[in-house]
This record gives C-alpha cells, sequence and structure tokens, in this order.
C-alpha cells in the first residue's frame, strides 16, 4: 500500500505544497471600499469624523485617563500639548508617544481620520 505523502509526482507535491493563505497589503487593496465604514462599494469612503473616531478608538483612553491620557475637555490637562501646535499632536497621535502606540491602536484608521480625531479633541478644550 503506497501513501500519498510517498507520491513525488509533480501534480503531487504541488498539492502537498500549495500555500494555506493568502497576504494582501495595502496596495493590493486599493479601490476597495470598506462599506462597515459607510461605502458604498462603487465609491471611496468618506473619512470618518473626529467624533466617530474617538467615540471608537481613543475614548477607551481619552474619556477615562487610562495609562496617563489626557481626558477630551480638560483644558489643563491638555493646554501644554495644544501649545506643541497641531502638527505635533498629529504627529503624536499616528506614530505614538509615551504610552500611547501609534495610530492610538486603531490600525484601521486612515491619516486623515487620526487628524480628526485629534482636531475633536482639540475642539473640545
Amino acid at each position: 500500500m503506497a501513501y500519498a505523502a510517498n507520491d513525488m509526482s509533480s501534480e503531487a507535491i504541488a498539492e502537498r505544497t500549495k500555500p494555506v493563505g493568502s497576504v494582501y497589503t495595502a496596495k493590493d487593496l486599493e479601490g476597495i471600499v470598506d462599506t462597515a465604514a459607510g461605502g458604498t462599494g462603487g465609491e471611496p469612503a468618506e473619512p470618518r469624523s473626529g467624533e466617530a473616531v474617538f467615540n471608537a478608538a481613543c475614548s477607551a483612553c481619552h474619556a477615562t485617563g487610562a495609562a496617563g491620557a489626557p481626558i477630551k475637555g480638560d483644558a489643563a490637562a491638555w493646554g501644554p500639548r495644544v501649545a506643541q501646535g497641531r502638527d505635533t499632536l498629529v504627529n503624536h497621535a499616528l506614530n505614538g508617544f509615551n504610552a500611547m502606540p501609534p495610530r492610538g491602536a486603531c490600525g484601521n484608521c486612515s491619516d486623515e481620520e487620526i487628524a480628526n480625531a485629534v482636531d475633536y479633541m482639540m475642539d473640545a478644550i
């Protein structure tokens, strides 16, 4: 009795060594619309508002003060940060700063959506 693993034909080897999945990069997904984010599948989705991003991702820390995050609306905590300028705050939000991970751990947020969230928090003080 022969075992399938002993079959050394090209077809059998190809079947045993074929990939079990696929990996896609952002470049592969260009033009594909996330219908969960409000797209229709035929046109690009609008970026989420700062409030929507804050509620979905940022509020875990910026509504509670977790890990020392400044709470949205706390002028005393935000004042020195805002004095650094919007560009610095957006850079920190995109790349991480102190205990905050890059993108505030919002892996599906675009740069524009992160900036919208920063603006939303800045507008609250």
